[in-house]
């Protein structure tokens, strides 16, 4: 992969391990099919109510599309540092104190990723007790969606934590990782 085809923002790169820079185009490249299907879902939903023949399974996938594409992007977003977590607030520190900053945002979206795994987990075992209708289809089938995002969201946090500590989280340490990276 080329550096113009690379998806992670030169001033995070520091932040970043290459080797899951496929892991984000590929959540990038899902976040874009769930969107459009979700789109074309409800049109085709809205046209096929409009004309008196509704396809009561287009509900289910367009429900499928959404709520998969919430999750894929929750951690599309905690790879890209795009998620809000008063980022603008530890951009406006130096030194120690914005290691302290920013590794506290960092410890607190890994608890929540945490909990979405293990709670996650729990509901996806009790989704198989309740079918999705017409399809009788587990709801598991949607839950599943909540212990995977938090199994990546788990990990980007680690990545930026183990990078921030080595090579500093603000934007000034890019130069020096370069030219550690150089060496």
């Amino acid at each position: 992969m080329s550096e113009s085809d690379d998806l992670v923002l030169h001033a995070q790169r520091h932040l970043k391990w290459r080797a899951f820079d496929i892991v984000e185009r590929v959540l990038m490249i899902l976040c874009g099919v769930a969107i459009t299907g979700f789109t074309i879902l409800v049109l085709c939903d809205i046209v096929t109510r409009t004309i008196g023949r509704p396809w009561l399974w287009l509900q289910e996938v367009t429900m499928t599309f959404f709520i998969y594409g919430i999750f894929i992007g929750v951690a599309a977003a905690t790879r890209r540092n795009d998620h809000l977590y008063l980022a603008v607030l530890a951009e406006s520190m130096t030194g120690r104190r914005r290691i302290y900053f920013e590794t506290f945002n960092r410890l607190v979206v890994l608890a929540v990723a945490v909990c979405m795994i293990y709670f996650g987990y729990l509901n996806f075992l009790d989704g198989f007790k309740s079918l999705r209708m017409p399809s009788m289809t587990p709801l598991s089938s949607l839950y599943a969606a909540i212990p995977l995002c938090g199994i990546l969201v788990s990990l980007f946090t680690i990545e930026q934590l183990v990078n921030g500590w080595r090579n500093g989280f603000d934007d000034d340490s890019v130069a020096d990782f370069e030219r550690r990276q150089a060496l």
